[in-house]
């Protein structure tokens, strides 16, 4: 039988990843004691890959697809092929940022600063490569862990750093001078899985359906009815990917609405309807918008 090889990101993705396969139909069972989780896709196998690693394993054909940050890519200068950008994190869509941090009270005010500084950083090769390439000279070494700990103990001058909201930066006094890169997901593949006919249309159907799947997170559907009266003003009020879909009903004189809308506006979106005579709201969840 014909297998293709995932690679499922290890660590704080891990959870996230599983979650968005279940969404687009594919339910992963992992062990904290395996490395290769169980899917219920005989077409598919599964490794826990670190996503600092997995674009090397992709790169050199041990994975066929996987799932990693841009910034590893750029890291490992990796020669593989991608196939979706999947934007999402552990809290939102947003993209994570890759930053340089100084201590709150620093005297260091702009990148141009750091000329003689240490920085301390896991980013190694990315870091040094865009210091370099603005012609200023910095000593970067590897962080093993606890990299913002480094700059709060006065054992570096910096440290590029990634984030999301920055709360856990200003939270340990510090403070965030330049902004190096933003981030998210790729969908990855080898060269030689992409090129072969049957590996690469199951790695477009995995594209396409985690694609919806995060097309319909923090959206839901919504279906009312409406009197021909009240039509253009609820139409008025409904935002959507497109148009809403109007249908008639058994009477002419009433209209049967359906949208996709964002679930946070959608609070104050039902009262507005009910009071421009939106009737029977139906609000229910999406799994896929494609």
């Amino acid at each position: 039988m014909k297998v293709l090889k995932l690679g499922i990101p290890k660590g704080s993705l891990e959870t996230n990843t599983i979650d968005l396969f279940k969404k687009a139909g594919w339910r992963i069972t992992a062990d904290a004691r395996s490395y290769f989780p169980d899917i219920d896709d005989p077409e598919i196998s599964c490794r826990l890959v670190r996503a600092q690693e997995m674009s090397r394993y992709v790169e050199d054909g041990t994975l066929d697809l996987g799932l990693t940050g841009i910034d590893w890519i750029l890291e490992n200068e990796s020669d593989v092929v991608v196939v979706q950008d999947l934007i999402y994190s552990k809290v939102s869509t947003q993209q994570a940022r890759w930053v340089l941090v100084v201590k709150e009270n620093s005297p260091y005010k702009s990148i141009h600063d750091m000329e003689g500084k240490k920085i301390s950083t896991e980013l190694v090769n990315f870091t040094k490569k865009y210091f370099a390439e603005r012609k200023i000279n910095v000593h970067v070494e590897f962080s093993w862990g606890a990299t913002e700990a480094k700059v709060v103990e006065g054992l570096v001058d910096a440290v590029v750093e990634v984030t999301e909201t920055g709360s856990t930066i200003k939270a340990n006094k510090l403070r965030i001078i330049h902004e190096l890169m933003k981030t998210n997901t790729q969908l990855i593949a080898s060269h030689a899985a992409w090129e072969n006919p049957w590996k690469r249309k199951k790695i477009r159907q995995i594209s396409t359906m985690l694609t919806g799947s995060l097309q319909a997170m923090g959206k839901v559907g919504l279906k009312l009815n409406v009197s021909k009266e009240n039509l253009d003003g609820v139409m008025k009020l409904l935002p959507s990917l497109k148009a809403p879909t109007i249908s008639s009903l058994s009477s002419d004189q009433w209209f049967a609405v359906e949208s996709i809308v964002d679930a946070r506006i959608i609070r104050d979106l039902i009262p507005q309807l009910l009071e421009a005579g939106a009737q029977g709201i139906i609000e229910y969840p999406l799994n896929k918008v494609i």
